[in-house]
C-alpha cells in the first residue's frame, strides 16, 4: 500500500520571479538612499558640533535591514559597502571609511573575499588574531583581500573588517594612532553583517567606533546568547543579551530609542531566494509578523528527480547492520519499501515531515539509533537509483533564464544533500552513515554532508534530511523548543526538506504544559509555545509510516 502524504494549504497570492525580486531591490535602493542621507546628517552634525560647548554629543543614527533566511541579504550588503566607501572625500585615498564586524570570523570571510574581488585586495583588510591558522581559512581569501594582524593594519584601508571582540579590543589604539578628536569617529559607517547574532553588551564594545551603524540580517538565526536570560532583573527594558537592533525595533525599542534620542530607519526584505515556490508557507510561519513575504522561485520551478541512474554499491554493512543486527535491519524493510513515495513527495517542493511508528526503542531522545538507520535506508536507496536536482535559472531581476541540472557525478558546489540533527550524538551517528554512504557508492568528497543545526547555520543544500528537535521527546523544553534551531533546520534547502521524526508530535503538543512565548519580543533561541509549533507543523505535507 502507498504510503500517501497530506497536502499543506498553498501560499495564495504571492508574488515570484521578477515581481518578487523586485520588491528586495526596492528596499534595497531605499537602503542606499536613506545611508547617503544618514551620511550627510552625521556629517552636519560633527561639523557643528562643539566639544567645548554644553551640547550634547551628536546622537548615533541606525539602519537595519531585517531579512528572512535565503534572502539575499550579502548583496545589498556588499552594495552598500561599496556606496559607501566611494561616497565624498573622506579620510582614505578612496573615499569614506567603512568598517564591518560581526560575532564570529568565519561570518566575515565569504564577505571579505567578495568585497576584494569588487573594490580590489589592496581596498579590503581582513584584520584577525595571529592565532588562527592560515590553512584552515578559504583557498582563495589571501589572494582577494588583505589579511593582517591587528598591529599591521594600515587604517587609511577604505574597508576594515574585524570581528567585534577585535574591534573592541583594538579600536582606541587605532583611533588614538589616527590622531583623531575624542568626538571624531573612527568609521563613517559601521556595518554590522548578521546583526541579530551579536548581543548588546559586545556591540557596545565598538558602538562608539561611528556615529552611522547599518546591521543586516536574519532574524531568525541563533543567537550566541540565549536573549532571555536577563541577570538585570531590576530594569526589563535593558537586556545586555539582547540582540542590540532588538533595543530599536522590539517591544522596548520605542522607550530606549527616546532616552537615546537617536534615528532609526527599519526595513524587511520582503522577498527570498533559496527556497522552492513551494516552502514559502513554511518561511511565512517562521516570519508571521513580517508585512509580506515572497519567493523569487515560482512553484514547479524546482524538483528532485529520483531513478534517473542507477549507481552500483560496494558490499559493506549499512548503519542498521553494524549496530542493531539483523532485527533492526528486518524492522527498517518498510522504511526502504517506502522511499520511492517518500522520494517522489520531496520531488514536488514541498516541505515533508515523515514520522514513523513502531521503530524498536531507542536508547535517548538524543540517541536514537533506529531512526538514524531509518534515515540511511532512505537515502541508499535515493543515491542507489540516482536523484538529478533540476532547477530554472534567474537573471539578476529574477527573470527564469533557462534551465539547470545537479547530479552527484558533476557536483561542484554546496552539498547536494546535507544531514541536519540538534544533538552532537545524533550528528556523530548521521557523520557515520555519510562515511558509509561516500565509501560504498564512491561519492565525491562533500557531496552528502552531516551536521549539527548550529554549525550549518548560514549554509546552502540542496536536500536537507533532518530529525525534528522534537522527535522522541517527553516534553517541550528550550533546547528541543528552540525557535532558531528549528529555523536554521528548516530554511537551508534549495530543492527539498524531509523532516523524520518518530510518531507521536501532535500527541505532545496536546499534552505538554502551555509555555511562555517570546520574552520582550525578541527573536533567537527562545521556547517555542505549542501553538507556534504546531503552525509551524501545518506548513508541511505530512505522512506516517506504521512498522
Amino acid at each position: 500500500m502507498a504510503l500517501t502524504f497530506t497536502t499543506p494549504t498553498p501560499v495564495e497570492n504571492a508574488q515570484h520571479h521578477a515581481s518578487a525580486a523586485a520588491s528586495n531591490a526596492a528596499v534595497a535602493a531605499d537602503a542606499v538612499a536613506e545611508l547617503h542621507a544618514a551620511l550627510a546628517a552625521v556629517d552636519d552634525a560633527l561639523r557643528s558640533y562643539d566639544p567645548e560647548g554644553d551640547d550634547a554629543a551628536p546622537a548615533a543614527r541606525r539602519i537595519l535591514l531585517k531579512a528572512a533566511a535565503g534572502a539575499g541579504k550579502s548583496f545589498v550588503l556588499k552594495r552598500m559597502v561599496a556606496e559607501a566607501s566611494a561616497l565624498g572625500e573622506g579620510r582614505t585615498p578612496t573615499g569614506r571609511a567603512v568598517g564591518i564586524t560581526a560575532f564570529t570570523n568565519k561570518q566575515l570571510w565569504s564577505l571579505a573575499e567578495s568585497l576584494g574581488q569588487d573594490l580590489g585586495a589592496e581596498n579590503v583588510a581582513l584584520v584577525m588574531s595571529n592565532s588562527i591558522d592560515r590553512d584552515t581559512l578559504p583557498p582563495h581569501l589571501a589572494e582577494r583581500c588583505t589579511i593582517v594582524s591587528s598591529g599591521e593594519l594600515d587604517l587609511e584601508t577604505p574597508v576594515i573588517l574585524a570581528t567585534a571582540a577585535m574591534m573592541g579590543m583594538r579600536g582606541y589604539a587605532w583611533k588614538t594612532s589616527r590622531d583623531l578628536a575624542r568626538h571624531e569617529p573612527l568609521f563613517d559607517v559601521l556595518f554590522v553583517d548578521e546583526a541579530w547574532q551579536l548581543a548588546e553588551h559586545l556591540f557596545d564594545r565598538v558602538s562608539w567606533l561611528s556615529k552611522l551603524h547599518v546591521g543586516v540580517g536574519d532574524v531568525g538565526q541563533l543567537p550566541p546568547l540565549d536573549s532571555s536570560a536577563n541577570p538585570w532583573r531590576g530594569d526589563s527594558g535593558y537586556n545586555p543579551y539582547r540582540a542590540w537592533p532588538e533595543s530599536y525595533v522590539g517591544i522596548t525599542a520605542r522607550r530606549l530609542d527616546a532616552e537615546r534620542d537617536g534615528v532609526t530607519w527599519v526595513r524587511e526584505l520582503p522577498a527570498v531566494w533559496r527556497p522552492t515556490g513551494e516552502q514559502l508557507g513554511l518561511w511565512q510561519a517562521f516570519y508571521p509578523d513580517w508585512a509580506e513575504l515572497n519567493c523569487v522561485a515560482a512553484p514547479g520551478d524546482r524538483s528532485i528527480v529520483a531513478g534517473v541512474c542507477a549507481r552500483e554499491g560496494a558490499d559493506e554493512p549499512t548503519f542498521g547492520e553494524e549496530i542493531g543486527g539483523p532485527e533492526l535491519v528486518d524492522a527498517l524493510m518498510p522504511v526502504r519499501a517506502a522511499s520511492d513515495d517518500v522520494w517522489r513527495q520531496l520531488g514536488t517542493g514541498r516541505p515533508t515531515l515523515l514520522e514513523i511508528d513502531g521503530l524498536p526503542e531507542a536508547e535517548a531522545a538524543d540517541i536514537d539509533v533506529p531512526l538514524v538507520a531509518a534515515i540511511e535506508a532512505l537515502l541508499d536507496e535515493l543515491v542507489a537509483d540516482g536523484f538529478e536536482l533540476r532547477s530554472a535559472t534567474y537573471g539578476p531581476d529574477g527573470s527564469p533564464t533557462g534551465e539547470r541540472t545537479d547530479t552527484i557525478d558533476d557536483f561542484g558546489g554546496d552539498p547536494l544533500i546535507a544531514l541536519l540533527a540538534t544533538r552532537n550524538q545524533a550528528v556523530d551517528d548521521m557523520s557515520d552513515v555519510v562515511e558509509r554512504l561516500t565509501r560504498r557508492y564512491e561519492l565525491p568528497e562533500g557531496a552528502v554532508m552531516a551536521s549539527t543545526v548550529d554549525s550549518w547555520q548560514g549554509q546552502t543544500n540542496g536536500i536537507t534530511v533532518a530529525i525534528h528537535p522534537l522527535s522522541g521527546a517527553s516534553k517541550l523544553d528550550e533546547f528541543n523548543s528552540a525557535f532558531g534551531r528549528l529555523a536554521v533546520t528548516c530554511t537551508r534547502a534549495t530543492h527539498g526538506l524531509l523532516m523524520v521524526a518518530r510518531a507521536g508530535l501532535d500527541d505532545l503538543l496536546a499534552t505538554a504544559p502551555a509555555r511562555p512565548g517570546t520574552p520582550n519580543g525578541e527573536p533567537g533561541s527562545r521556547a517555542l509555545p505549542r501553538q507556534t509549533h504546531e503552525r509551524i507543523l501545518g506548513a508541511f505535507a505530512r505522512g506516517t509510516l506504521t512498522i
